[in-house]
């Protein structure tokens, strides 16, 4: 008479253990938190006018003026990514004409500051992250692109190290997050899902 083969046991993985030191992961969250608040504030800063990019008048001298809530403010209808794109970008770049072309239409506006927002709000809440590991990097790369070739570097900025450090802090928390609400929405949705 056969005998039919044993069925192979089933096996769970197991959690996967933390290498590294505690403190260490902190400051990974930490820096993804810095990360965000650079976008979240500038978004605030844009949309309000708080006087340290937008509403600030520098004289020659150096010293400066601030007019909180001025008609360059978005809430005031003011064109936030003209002064950055227009007249803030490196004549140089090649890629400085198509960006000036853009920073001529209105509609530029409204994608940069939900861009500002959403990547500041996934970045520093923790949620959303995997968003945040495709658009960060790609807003940063156009800043790199408005101002390239850097004057202090042959060709890295602070631009290409945030993106690089998003893309790397993301995919390593999305094991583990010490500081953050991803833990708590990874478990409401599921690892999978496009909002983690």
């Amino acid at each position: 008479m056969a005998t039919m083969p044993e069925a192979p046991a089933v096996t769970t993985a197991a959690a996967p253990v933390l290498t590294g030191h505690k403190v260490g992961w902190v400051f990974l969250s930490l820096t993804r938190i810095a990360i965000g608040f650079v976008f979240l504030w500038a978004f605030f800063d844009k949309l309000l006018g708080l006087g340290f990019s937008t509403c600030r008048t520098v004289a020659d001298d150096g010293t400066f003026t601030i007019d909180a809530f001025c008609d360059k403010a978005w809430i005031n209808g003011g064109h936030v990514t003209e002064g950055y794109l227009v007249y803030g970008g490196n004549v140089n770049s090649p890629f400085h004409d198509f960006f000036v072309s853009l920073g001529a239409q209105r509609w530029t506006d409204w994608i940069f500051m939900a861009g500002l927002l959403g990547i500041g709000f996934a970045l520093m809440a923790g949620v959303g992250t995997k968003l945040a590991l495709f658009t960060g990097p790609a807003l940063l790369l156009f800043m790199y692109m408005t101002q390239m070739w850097p004057a202090t570097n042959p060709f890295l900025d602070e631009h290409i190290i945030e993106g690089l450090a998003i893309i790397g802090i993301v995919l390593v928390e999305l094991g583990h997050q010490s500081i953050g609400l991803g833990t708590w929405w990874r478990k409401k949705v599921g690892v999978k899902h496009w909002t983690v």
